[in-house]
């Protein structure tokens, strides 16, 4: 398989910049062959690309493309930490929050968009655990939240 930002580029994608933190934490954390993404929303050139929750304002294609960009973040502030995506031995866990109405069912396709996103990218290394999770409200009132958990290759001679 291709490095991953040549995937992105074929896709027609590209990383963005990091999102910088709207409260106290980092991006990202490493801890040994591990890295921890916190929560990334849907920001593209510092603006969400859709406000408000699923089953009321969001359609589940527009959750979809907001899981997506949620990946693209989460895989910038993965970069930042550690270099170079081709790095990641696994994605893990994906945990998606998604902002939605009481009555809203389809959180599961909704985060599919980060999932597709991941697999893609990644091949069977991107294939992970997930849950997919729905909550009254999300910050800044985004309809979709993600966090990544990967494991990193050992470079050469570690």
């Amino acid at each position: 398989m291709s490095h991953p930002e040549q995937r992105l580029m074929e896709l027609g994608l590209k990383l963005p910049e990091v999102v910088p933190p709207v409260a106290t934490y980092v991006s990202a954390v490493r801890s040994g062959d591990h890295v921890y993404v916190s929560g990334q929303v849907p920001l593209q050139e510092g603006q969400l690309i859709a406000a408000g929750r699923l089953g009321d304002t969001i359609s589940v294609e527009l959750g979809y493309e907001c899981a997506r960009q949620c990946a693209l973040n989460a895989l910038a502030a993965l970069k930042a930490e550690v270099g170079d995506l081709a790095r990641v031995a696994r994605v893990v866990k994906a945990l998606v929050f998604v902002a939605s109405t009481a009555d809203f069912t389809r959180h599961p396709q909704v985060a599919n968009g980060a999932s597709d996103l991941l697999r893609g990218l990644f091949g069977d290394a991107g294939r992970h655990a997930r849950s997919a999770i729905g909550v009254t409200a999300l910050p800044l009132n985004s309809p979709v939240e993600l966090e990544l958990l990967v494991e990193l290759r050992r470079p050469s001679g570690d």
